[in-house]
């Protein structure tokens, strides 16, 4: 029962009819469901002019005690939390938070607007266009902007149209999730102005109070306002949620917890510029101390996170620097590796070529000694001295000396054969020459025989390398 009082009172506040049978009559047919009965009852106000003169009737009648009242309900007002703000949290509906969501879908909107633009103006200009030239007929902008936003634009739309452009507070043009959000991001408060259109105190509290230039001042540089008319969806959750039973209705909010806001202030009914004024600076003041409180925590957080950003940072460099000199450490020791692969792999070279060259002088050494003894072999014993034995002497570079008797009639290949069988040159190229007078026997006298070349009965050589 309490309900259904409740739900009457705030239809008849909303709707401005006085006629308790006629509001219970209006809330029946809906089913007592207060949003709905309103919604309809908006939407069919402009289509009876019989219906209109019922609603303005009782509500003329009932403004001039409503206004001799108004200052004893404004004092009520102002000192309804003398100690203090008198927070309440207040649930948003879920509506208005989802609501937020539609920038996402407006952004997108937009990009499909600008191209749906360009294609439409490309199209045209080749003659392809249809309907180009019916005044927009049928054009509607594709732009996907949230119930929400499109409401509040509207409201400040028609509120800069009644009033002028730069008059009364700069209402956001977005939805109230998205204002909260702007307010939080300025730490301000946030200024709520519900407007009840069909209230007859509705105009002079417009242009009295809040197109006045000092609120209009105060609210700009202090709140970021938002207002919202309660024959909108949203305005109408917002009047319900705050409890908006008096009209006109202004509020002061802050974001809280868990999708709810803290309500600070409410004004109800009209109110001068400089009591609204008043009560402005009085939130401010006792607010301040949490609004700078949220300031200084977004400050500590935003430094916090610079920290954070910056030790990540040097960290990041700092592991950036390992890594490096990890490589760096990684390509010296492969570079020492393949130098030392290097070093093994010449190294196992020059030893394999010592060895070649060592058995290659080996064998050569050992072919030498088998050709020494094949020439000392072929040369036969050394004869005795006699008539027809020649005494030759063989002198070296050396400067050694070698005797040896032969036979008169042994060719000179036998001198060489001789020499050949010492050991006492290095080279197998030379040339056995005299010197008084020179005579070289070389390969062309190599038959004859020492008494046919004169070198008997003796004969004294030298040993001349080529």
């Amino acid at each position: 029962m309490v309900d259904v009082a409740d739900k009457l009172t705030y239809f008849r506040a909303i709707t401005g009819i006085e006629d308790p049978d006629l509001c219970t009559e209006i809330l029946q047919a809906h089913g007592w469901d207060l949003e709905l009965a309103i919604s309809s009852f908006t939407a069919g106000n402009t289509t009876s002019n019989s219906t209109s003169t019922v609603i303005s009737a009782p509500e003329t009648s009932s403004t001039a005690a409503e206004t001799s009242n108004s200052a004893s309900r404004n004092s009520t007002v102002v000192a309804a939390s003398p100690q203090g703000l008198g927070w309440k949290l207040v649930t948003l509906p879920i509506s208005v938070i989802s609501g937020g969501l539609g920038l996402i879908s407006g952004a997108v909107g937009l990009g499909l607007w600008a191209a749906g633009g360009i294609l439409s103006y490309s199209i045209g200009m080749i003659g392809l266009g249809s309907g180009g030239g019916q005044g927009g007929e049928g054009s509607t902008g594709l732009v996907n902007v949230s119930a929400a936003a499109r409401e509040a634009m509207d409201f400040v739309s028609d509120f800069q149209r009644e009033h002028g452009s730069s008059a009364g507070p700069h209402f956001v043009g977005e939805g109230f999730m998205d204002a909260l959000q702007r307010s939080r991001s300025a730490f301000k408060l946030l200024f709520v102005y519900l407007h009840s259109p069909d209230h007859p105190d509705t105009p002079a509290f417009c242009e009295r109070t809040l197109c006045s230039e000092v609120l209009t001042a105060f609210v700009n540089e202090n709140f970021v306002a938002w207002g919202g008319n309660i024959r909108g969806s949203e305005g109408f959750k917002m009047s319900n949620s705050l409890k908006a039973s008096r009209f006109p209705f202004c509020a002061v909010v802050m974001p809280a917890a868990n999708q709810r806001i803290a309500l600070l202030q409410q004004v109800e009914g009209p109110t001068s510029p400089e009591e609204m004024l008043m009560i402005l600076q009085r939130v401010i003041e006792e607010s301040a101390p949490v609004l700078v409180a949220a300031r200084l925590d977004a400050e500590e957080r935003r430094i916090n996170m610079r920290l954070r950003e910056e030790q990540d940072s040097a960290y990041r460099a700092a592991l950036e620097a390992d890594q490096a000199r990890e490589q760096q450490r990684r390509e010296e020791q492969e570079h020492l590796a393949r130098e030392a692969a290097e070093a093994g792999r010449k190294l196992k070279e020059e030893e394999e070529a010592k060895e070649r060259a060592a058995r290659e002088a080996a064998e050569k050494e050992a072919a030498r000694a088998r050709k020494r003894e094949e020439k000392a072999l072929s040369l036969g014993a050394e004869p005795q001295k006699g008539p027809d034995v020649t005494q030759v002497l063989i002198r070296f570079p050396t400067g050694e000396r070698k005797e040896r008797r032969f036979h008169c009639t042994a060719s000179i290949q036998s001198l060489y054969d001789y020499v050949d069988s010492l050991d006492c040159l290095e080279s197998e190229n030379y040339t056995l020459v005299s010197n008084f007078p020179r005579v070289v026997y070389g390969s062309d006298k190599v038959s004859l025989s020492l008494k046919e070349t004169g070198l008997h009965p003796q004969a004294s050589l030298f040993v001349e390398s080529n």
